[in-house]
């Protein structure tokens, strides 16, 4: 155990984090049942902790209903964020003109441990709600984000995050086959770009490109979401491959 090990780890915080951690997309409104599940610490230690999180602002508490759900300063630590990570600054200019030029949506994504994070999103008309909002998590493996940060890693490193990170079957073509996702990643370190299709929605081509640091290693990456319907993969290469790379060279300097 962290606390175990190591003298600074403060246990206590870290209950905290947990309460703060329990909401997401899918639960946005708890009550202190709900956060005990969720958390599976003891209910007394829950009371307290929501208690004090609700006092010092970071929770919010119907008044009727005695349930919680984030507050606005959840909005000012994103705000802190993105003031905080160069990147942002670089990109965002960059993806305004990429989706100016191309109409379609365009996403800054940045690798968050063993998923991908979207931290900036410029929809076109056709997207839906959940589309467009940043801070949404999705396992690395099963995005051509995620891969394309993956392909500037080393081989031993890509076969052993291949073997172990988590994977989801979010539509019927989704691929889950650990071995053929492994080529995928080393096909894109040699093209540059990676492109999938119907992997987290039917009829959706997803085509990304690393922002590369400069050890040479890429912990972001934009992507292009595209209509399958209106394109196939050679289309959307010939169309946006150019515009893509040009945009990451441009985040890059």
């Amino acid at each position: 155990m962290k606390n175990k090990q190591d003298s600074l780890y403060v246990s206590t915080l870290a209950r905290g984090l947990q309460i703060l951690r329990a909401f997401d997309e899918s639960h946005v409104s708890l009550s202190l049942t709900d956060l005990v599940a969720r958390t599976g610490l003891e209910k007394s230690a829950v009371q307290r902790m929501a208690h004090t999180l609700h006092l010092e602002g970071m929770l919010d508490r119907d008044p009727k209903t005695r349930r919680f759900r984030p507050s606005h300063a959840w909005l000012e630590l994103a705000y802190a964020y993105y003031w905080s990570d160069p990147v942002i600054a670089r990109a965002l200019p960059k993806l305004i003109e990429f989706s100016h030029a191309e109409g379609e949506t365009i996403n800054l994504a940045q690798m968050s441990g063993d998923h991908i994070i979207y931290s900036l999103r410029l929809p076109n008309q056709r997207i839906h709600f959940a589309a467009s909002i940043v801070g949404r998590r999705l396992p690395a493996l099963n995005t051509a984000a995620g891969r394309v940060m993956l392909s500037t890693r080393p081989d031993a490193e890509i076969d052993e995050v291949c073997a172990n990170w988590p994977l989801v079957q979010a539509t019927r073509k989704t691929l889950t086959d650990r071995d053929e996702i492994a080529r995928s990643i080393k096909a894109a370190r040699e093209n540059g770009y990676c492109i999938t299709r119907d992997q987290m929605l039917l009829n959706e081509i997803s085509l990304a490109a690393p922002v590369r640091g400069t050890d040479g290693q890429a912990e972001a990456a934009v992507q292009i979401s595209i209509s399958g319907v209106a394109f196939d993969e050679r289309q959307v290469l010939e169309k946006f491959l150019p515009t893509l790379l040009d945009t990451t060279a441009g985040i890059l300097g």
